[in-house]
């Protein structure tokens, strides 16, 4: 299978799972527990159905959209996650210029593995620092004077990851970061070795944002060990509104699911909030962003801008909840998939096909701009 031959979600899946060691796959293709959420975040999406209009005059289709006083060319945006260069030795590099050849954001992980600064001085398209809540405070306030000096434009915080998911998957295999695998674990790797030449033949493999403060190198610093002992489960609202205030520009919260906290994110000044269960990685069971969007919108949508991600698979997915009052919605495993089979071309190729096919879908639906979407085109189904 050659990337010409993947035309969707699923045939970028098959290939990075032919390319990847079966411990790195599991760790982009797992989630916590019986995967139950997992599953349900693109499901939600069929109980909806879109209900076209005809004779619209349709041949030009503006896809842009503004989310937190940033103009994107599209409604999604690549969603930052963690150990991009595990994937493909290109990494956070492919991903940012990806969304940059089509004007759209990108966000950088604390756990990003090519550094902030310089691919806030390769792009100016919109970047977005996302981290998570130490127990250090002073260590938060230095990644975000480091952000704020870099010159990224939107700050992310992720609030539902105070403590790490069991991701049984990664239990099985032995994953962390430096390697500590089990015998199961150090087959998969034997049987890929391509994936092994071109982990040694590249630069070392770095956690640039958390270099100076964490050492991952004295001993295996899980990924659920990094969650459980470093990020304060003691966060609270207090907190976050003093790092709003502290940042002093757009602020987004990344894991809001609930009416009350969409309306606390909206009194303490944040920009924006993400509709998110993290990819069904922590609280498996927990509701879908797409099913939870329609109430949160209807509650702050005015307020403040509701995104969300969890899913997203198609671009009907995209324009159902683009219908339901969501601003813009993020990518993860969309395009941690085609950056794992093909690097840069890869994550080129799944992001210009789900462009063609919101064009496409747009036309279909007889809306030449995002405005022109609403709950009007959608119908639900009994669940």
């Amino acid at each position: 299978m050659r990337l010409t031959q993947c035309h969707n979600f699923h045939d970028f899946r098959r290939l990075a799972r032919r390319r990847l060691p079966g411990p790195i796959f599991d760790y982009i293709d797992g989630a916590a527990d019986d995967e139950t959420t997992h599953r349900r975040n693109s499901a939600s999406f069929e109980h909806c159905d879109l209900l076209p209009n005809v004779l619209r005059g349709v041949q030009d289709v503006d896809l842009s959209v503004t989310i937190m006083g940033q103009k994107l060319a599209l409604p999604f945006y690549c969603s930052p996650t963690a150990l991009q260069r595990l994937f493909h030795h290109e990494g956070e590099r492919a991903v940012a210029a990806a969304a940059a050849s089509y004007g759209t954001m990108f966000g950088v992980s604390s756990l990003g593995t090519v550094s902030l600064e310089e691919l806030r001085k390769a792009h100016d398209t919109p970047q977005v620092y996302q981290f998570y809540f130490h127990r250090d405070r002073g260590l938060n306030r230095a990644m975000m004077q480091r952000a704020k000096d870099a010159g990224v434009e939107v700050m992310m915080l992720t609030v539902d990851s105070i403590t790490g998911g069991n991701r049984e998957r990664d239990l099985r295999t032995g994953f962390s970061i430096p390697f500590r695998l089990t015998p199961a674990g150090m087959l998969q790797f034997a049987i890929k070795p391509m994936w092994g030449i071109q982990y040694v033949s590249h630069e070392k493999f770095r956690l640039p944002q958390l270099e100076e403060h964490v050492d991952m190198s004295g001993g295996a610093m899980s990924i659920g060990r990094y969650f459980t002992e470093m990020l304060d489960p003691a966060m609270n609202w207090d907190d976050v509104a003093e790092m709003v205030r502290t940042w002093n520009g757009p602020f987004c919260l990344k894991g809001i699911m609930s009416v009350e906290d969409a309306r606390r994110a909206v009194d303490i000044g944040c920009a924006g909030i993400v509709l998110s269960n993290h990819g069904g990685r922590q609280l498996d069971g927990s509701r879908s962003a797409f099913d939870q969007l329609a109430e949160i919108v209807d509650a702050v949508g005015d307020r403040i801008d509701v995104m969300m991600d969890g899913g997203i698979q198609r671009g009907t997915h995209i324009l159902k909840a683009l219908s339901l009052g969501a601003k813009a919605v993020g990518l993860g495993r969309y395009y941690l998939y085609p950056l794992a089979a093909a690097g840069r071309p890869g994550v080129e190729r799944a992001l210009g096909l789900l462009r063609a096919e919101l064009v496409r879908d747009m036309k279909l639906m007889g809306c030449t701009s995002i405005s022109q979407l609403s709950r009007a085109n959608l119908r639900f189904r009994p669940g």
